[in-house]
Order: C-alpha cells, then structure tokens, then sequence
C-alpha cells in the first residue's frame, strides 16, 4: 500500500499510525490491553466493540461528543467541511449572531477530530471521515433509540417499505413530477427537502398551524401520535411527505426537513468551549488557611471521639452488612452532628483503615491496630492520612439512607455504597478549585455545569440512582472537603493545594504551624466543671475523661465532676489521693473545696459494699447497711437473701447487681474471687490487623509507559507475523496453505528449512503448538539449531525464544521483495 492510498478499515489506519500515536490509543482505552491484542486487526476488532465503543463516548467531553453525534447523523463517510456545516450550520438563520459560535466551533473541530481519532472512534482523511460502526449506531437516531440530537431518520431510511404509489402522491402533492421508481421518487423528494430555495417555497404555502407543528418537532423529539383522521394541518404535512408514518399512529419528521429548518445544524447550541468556573466570594488566603485548618483539627478531634465510643467493643453488624440506622442516630447524637454527617465521620474511619469488624462470631465493630499508631502521629499527619485516604475511596457516605435498585436501604459501612467513579469526580471538583486564584470559593453552579461538560454520559448509574449521579457526588465533595479541612470557607487552602500537587509532607509543613498546640492544664472552677482552653495533651485528655463528664465542647472543652464520674476514675484504680494530686499538677487555678470534698465523699464510701459471684452476693462490714438494702422496695426484683450477718446473696448476676445499687445511690466495688477490689479501666478492644478497604476500580488501570511500550512492540510483532508475505510452494508440495492456516512440512523438510535459515540469516514462517495444545503462527529468524531445538528470535513476541522441533507443524520460507 502506498503512503497516499486511504485506508479502507480501521485496522489499515491503525496500521499506518506510529508507536506513539498506538501508545495513546493504548493509553485512553486501557481496556484494549486485557489482552494484550495479537495484532493490528485483533485491535482493531476489539475498539469496535460494544462496551468498549460505550466506554470511550463515557470518556468524551461535550463538544467531541456533539461531534461524534454530528457524524453519526452525516453521510458515510462525510467530508469535513459537512461536519463543519452540521455544526456550524449554514449561517443563514441567524445573520452575524452566530459568527461568534462558529469561529469558536471552528476553531476547536480540529481537537475534537483528533481525540475521536486518537480514540479510535473516528478513521479516515478529512476528505473521508468515518465513525466507527458501534459508535453510528449508539448514536444514530432510530424509534428504539432517539438520537441525542433530536434528529429522525432519512427519506430513505423513512420510507423503506412504502408503496409506489403512496410516494407517488407525495410527489405529485409536492409539486415533483411522478416517477414510478421508489428509488428515484426517495432520490427526488431528499432533493427537495434539502434544497434551500425549493423548501422555502413549499413551507411558503404551508398554513400557520402547520408550521406551529413542525416548530414542536424541529429540535426533537421527532416522533408525534395521530388520530385516524388528523388534522387539517397535520394533513396537509403528511401529503408533502414533511410527515412520514413510521406506524399506524406514529409519524416522524424527516432528517433532511428538520436539518433545512435547523439551517444545517445537528445540535441547537453547540459547545465548543468548556463553562467557565465563576467565583461565588474573594476571600483572603490566609483567613481560608485558618478556618481550613481549624476543620482539619476538629476532623480529628470527631474522628478521635467516634472510635473512643467503641474503644471497648462497637455495635454489631447487620445480617446484611453495615451499621443499623438506631445505631447510626446513637453516633450522630454522641459527636453532635446530623445523620449524614456521622455516616461520613464513620466512613472515613473505614477507608482509613482506622475502624473494621472484629472477625468474632458476634461480629462486632471496634478499632484496629492502626488506630493506636495513628493517635501516636503528630497532628498534621494524622490529618494527612485521613486526607490520602479519602481522595481515592469509592466508598460514598452520602448515599446512606438511600435505596438501591432493588429497593433495599442503603446503611452506613453497607456492601453496596461503592462508586467507581467517585474518585475521579472529586479529583476533578478539587482540580477545578486549585484553578481559581488562591482564596477564592467558587460557584457551585458554574462548576456543576463545567463537570457535566467534561462528561455529559458519565451520570447514569447501573444501580438506578438516577442520570446526574456525577452532579450529586460533585455536591457532596464539596461538603466532604470542608468538613475535612480540604476547603475552608468554600475555598481550597494552601495545604490541600500542596497535597494535591507535592504530597503529604509538603501539605504537613504548611498545616502544622497552623494547628493549636497542646495544653498541659485545664482551669477548675467552683462549679464542679473544669475548662480546657484548647487541645489537651493526650495523657491529660485521657485521665480529664476517666475523672470528668464532656459537657459542651467548642473553642474551648468544659467538663464537670459528678459523683459517677469520680466514682468512674475510683473503679479505673485511681486512689482519693491520687486524683487530688492530679487535679492540682494541671490547675492553673486552686483545686475548689467543693471538688475536693465531692473526691473525699465518693472515696469513703467506695468499695463500702462488696459484690462478687455466687450467682451474686453483696458483704459488708456494716450489718446496718445491709438491713436497709433489705428494706428498700426498690431491692425487691433483686431477690435478695440473707446468709450471715454481713452477707446478702442475689439470684441477678454480678453486674446487674452491681449497677442496681449504684442507682439505689449506694457505691459497691466489684471484688474477685479473692476479696480483691477489681480495677476496671476503660478498655481498649482492638481487632486483629485490618487493611484499609481496596477502591473498587472503575476500569483497566491506565498503564505505564513501560507496559505501553511493550504492548505496542508486541501488537506490531504480531502483525509483522499476521500479515507478512509468505512464498508460493511448488505445486504437489506440503508447505504453507491458505492464508491463515498452519504450513505443513514433513520433519525432514522442517529441519532443513530452520538449519538453512539459521546459516543464511533469514527469517521463516512457522507453525507452533505449545506445551498446552494451542496452536500459532509466529516469524521467526533462527540462529541455532542443535539437540532438537531451534533458537530463535520470535517476531511475534519480540524476543528471542527457543521452540522444539517436533512442535513446529510446518515451515515456510517468506517472499522476497517484490513477490506474491
């Protein structure tokens, strides 16, 4: 084939392409490649595709999409300047108005065509555009599937069927001269719908309500229903064929009728040029920094108080998986926050591999290992871990409380919140902000709108979700980030713009100076409540909650001492003494009396009762203490019996009774089977080692540049083999058959051939069955023959290989230049 002679498939010009421009194909259909193609035409076959074919128009942005839909709708194949009028129009609607349009369409139609060729969706020279067949028929307009440009089939296409002499009224009921040939009649009547002059003149005598009909019809759909006995102007349209029947009560308006009242164009509103992202505020960088900051710090403070709640051993799953939803309101009223947002904290401690079930047969949730290292971080790492974990999960919180297709509730930490292209969605949203100067929050609506133009097909879900699934992840991005410190007052802080583009010790630099640092005291007051006027140290924070209740939380955290608390710290081991020793090393102001006292109090009568296990029984010092339990009404589901003076026995169990008495207002101790008070600190229930749950992939990962290397070496070897030219044999021989088939050589003749190769340095064309039974055709140039091998270098696999003997089928010498 010459270099000038125009390809005839897609295979022939994906033939004619260089390395690189296979390596970008490769590269933006990275499902091309599992496989690895055998060759060019294999390539080929599998761009065409169906799913493949859909995946790549997912992959479009709105302006190279409209000009694939432009020519689906064109002749096949079209020429550029028809694509050009079809998207442009013929600038004879709407005078200078769309000049600006069309020097915008103009001039990003090139792009447009080579990406849809990169794709290899579109083939051919500018003079010979072709779309690729699967994608003709995506798009193609027909009554199962509307084209997205609203337009209808052909005459031709519209006709198929009809009577002679039906088209023959049509014609004579046009003004056209009668034919009996349909062909000539379909030919006549396309003429004159596209003919500007002769249309004019028809749609002149056309009456009002006639043309009111097609202006419904124009811009699609281009079906409509009729009655048996239509109207007169809905007659008066039928009869001139500007109406076709495509049933009994359906009619369509032709492409070529609606392209003459389009003035030439496919698409109403083309979109050349991507939206504009518009600023919504101007903010000051530094003031975003802080308030991003100030989240960020807050993010971990909930994410830090979320796993304390189930420090000791979480809720238990569901049989279908996930979190309840009673469980879920417990978590949102314990952090203090809306349902939605809980159901974000407790997946981001998923993704981050923080939070995971503990494998048991009561199956439970708890925190993993990695939770007790990820507390021993400093701060702007923990908040950088949190950040990485997010940015690629496909886990979508937001759907939580939702249905999926089968109607089922969708619940937090579920099987079924997984969306592929989650990640991509708030790559995009975030990529988009760093765009914008620093400090500036966009406009939500403007980035929505530029989101949709970069992937108008990509907002439709399998799991019924609806068609602007993209639009909603978009949404809850833009919440995600804020509440995660990605954003601060709508705008991308500086540390999340180093995050994105340096990585996570850049982002830490500029976070840490901007998180507070931690106090080593608190400030006791009167009231029993002590204030903390920012973060705490962590051995501060935990004792302060052993020995305190969390009242409100904020700027700064206040804590209040009640006899359950201090009773609390007494049961974790702590001594009356040591609590006041505590109290005063991390007071900047006097311990208060009342505190003090309250300390004392509980001290005395902790441990006054003793319970332990019989099923359960109750001793005391004090026989006065014991006969007022007896005589309390409130005792009485205790079932409480006497067997010595200072011993009560309980049918309940040990805890039970335990906690009965505490709200009887008494302070019993645990002891054990010893006599000895049983310490009971807060535990620390932890699950074996978990990883972080893997993202569900939306496709082939991209490949490398090594990978992609290397599939195009081996795509052209294999072509090289598939389509080289093999010599002729003698009449009468057995050497190579019909193109395609294995050469048949006896083992002489094979032996022969290979030793004369390997002595005069050429390469021959073979039949190998491998070690499994699978048989191919390969290239191959010998350089050894000895021991019953022959080592060679395979063009096929572009290496050098060795291949026994007795596998070759056949061997057959190639074409010299010129031959065949």
């Amino acid at each position: 084939m010459g270099t000038t002679t125009p390809p005839r498939t897609l295979a022939e010009a994906l033939r004619a392409r260089g390395d690189e421009s296979l390596a970008g194909l490769l590269r933006a259909r990275p499902d091309l490649l599992n496989p690895v193609p055998n060759d060019i035409t294999q390539l080929a076959t599998r761009a065409g595709t169906r799913a493949s074919v859909v995946r790549a128009l997912e992959h479009l942005d709105r302006f190279a999409l409209q000009t694939a839909e432009a020519l689906a709708v064109a002749q096949d194949p079209a020429p550029y300047d028809t694509l050009l009028s079809l998207l442009t129009g013929d600038g004879l609607d709407d005078g200078e108005q769309r000049d600006d349009v069309g020097a915008a369409v103009t001039a990003a139609l090139p792009g447009a065509l080579a990406t849809l060729r990169e794709q290899a969706l579109v083939w051919g020279e500018d003079e010979r555009l072709r779309l690729v067949r699967t994608a003709r028929e995506l798009l193609a307009p027909s009554p199962q599937h509307p084209s997205p440009t609203g337009l209808g089939p052909t005459v031709a296409e519209a006709t198929a069927g009809m009577s002679p002499g039906r088209l023959q009224e049509i014609l004579v009921a046009s003004g056209l001269p009668a034919t009996h040939d349909p062909v000539s009649a379909v030919a006549a009547l396309s003429a004159l719908f596209t003919d500007r002059t002769r249309m004019a003149e028809l749609l002149d005598t056309a009456p009002v309500e006639a043309l009111s009909v097609l202006d419904r019809l124009v811009w699609g759909p281009p079906y409509g229903e009729v009655t048996p006995n239509p109207t007169p102007p809905v007659k008066w349209l039928r009869d001139r064929g500007l109406l076709l029947p495509v049933s009994t009560r359906t009619v369509v308006l032709p492409r070529e009728a609606a392209l003459h009242l389009r003035a030439g164009r496919a698409h109403r509103v083309p979109e050349p040029v991507p939206p504009v992202v518009e600023a919504a505020a101007e903010r000051d960088p530094q003031a975003v920094d802080r308030a991003a900051a100030g989240q960020a710090f807050t993010a971990l403070s909930t994410v830090e108080e979320l796993l304390k709640l189930w420090n000791g051993g979480g809720p238990a799953i569901l049989r279908a998986g996930g979190l309840s939803v009673r469980e879920l309101k417990r978590v949102a009223a314990a952090l203090e926050v809306t349902e939605p947002i809980a159901a974000f904290w407790v997946e981001l401690a998923y993704a981050a591999g923080l939070l995971a079930t503990d494998g048991e047969s009561d199956e439970r949730y708890a925190p993993t290992p990695a939770y007790d290292e990820w507390l021993d971080l400093p701060a702007q790492d923990r908040w950088t871990h949190l950040a990485t974990a997010w940015l690629p999960a496909t886990r979508v919180p937001g759907l939580v409380g939702g249905q999926d297709a089968k109607g089922r509730a969708l619940s937090a930490l579920g099987p079924e919140l997984d969306r592929s292209g989650a990640p991509e969605v708030r790559r995009r949203v975030l990529a988009l902000f760093a765009q914008l100067p620093p400090g500036t929050a966009p406009d939500p609506e403007t980035l929505l709108r530029r989101l949709r133009w970069e992937r108008p097909l990509r907002g439709s879900s399998p799991s019924g979700e609806g068609t602007d699934l993209r639009s909603r992840l978009a949404l809850w991005t833009l919440n995600e980030a804020e509440l995660l410190g990605i954003t601060g007052r709508g705008a991308l802080s500086s540390q999340a713009r180093a995050l994105l583009a340096e990585g996570e010790d850049a982002a830490g630099a500029l976070l840490a100076p901007l998180l507070p640092e931690p106090l080593d005291h608190v400030l006791l007051q009167a009231d029993l409540t002590a204030v903390a006027p920012g973060p705490l140290e962590r051995p501060l924070a935990e004792t302060l909650s052993v020995l305190a209740d969390v009242e409100s939380k904020g700027g700064a955290t206040v804590y209040r001492f009640t006899p359950g608390s201090v009773r609390r710290a007494l049961d974790a081991g702590q001594a009356a003494a040591d609590l006041h020793a505590f109290l005063a090393a991390h007071s900047r102001t006097p311990v208060p009396q009342p505190l003090s006292y309250l300390i004392d109090d509980v001290a005395r009568r902790h441990g006054h009762l003793r319970i332990g296990a019989a099923s359960a029984y109750v001793r005391c010092d004090d026989e006065a203490v014991l006969n007022e339990i007896l005589a309390d009404r409130r005792s009485t589901g205790l079932r409480l019996r006497r067997l010595a003076p200072t011993v009560l026995a309980s049918q309940a169990d040990p805890g039970s009774l335990l906690e009965a008495l505490r709200e009887m207002g008494y302070a019993p101790a645990a002891e054990s089977a010893e006599g000895d008070v049983l310490i009971t600190r807060a535990g620390a229930r932890r699950t074996p080692p978990r990883t972080p749950p893997v993202p569900v992939p939306e496709g082939p990962p991209t490949p490398d540049d090594t990978l992609l290397g290397a599939a195009v070496r081996a795509i052209r070897a294999g072509d090289t083999a598939a389509t080289v030219v093999r010599k002729e044999q003698p009449e009468g021989t057995t050497g190579a058959r019909a193109s395609g088939s294995l050469p048949r050589t006896t083992s002489a003749e094979t032996l022969a051939t290979v030793q004369a190769a390997a002595m005069t340095g050429t390469a021959v064309w073979i039949g190998y069955v491998n070690a499994e039974g699978a048989a191919s055709q390969r290239v191959i140039a010998p350089v050894r023959v000895e021991g019953g091998f022959v080592t060679a270098y395979d063009h096929t696999a572009d290496e050098v290989r060795t291949f026994a003997l007795h596998r070759i089928t056949g061997v057959a010498e190639l074409a010299e230049d010129g031959e065949g």
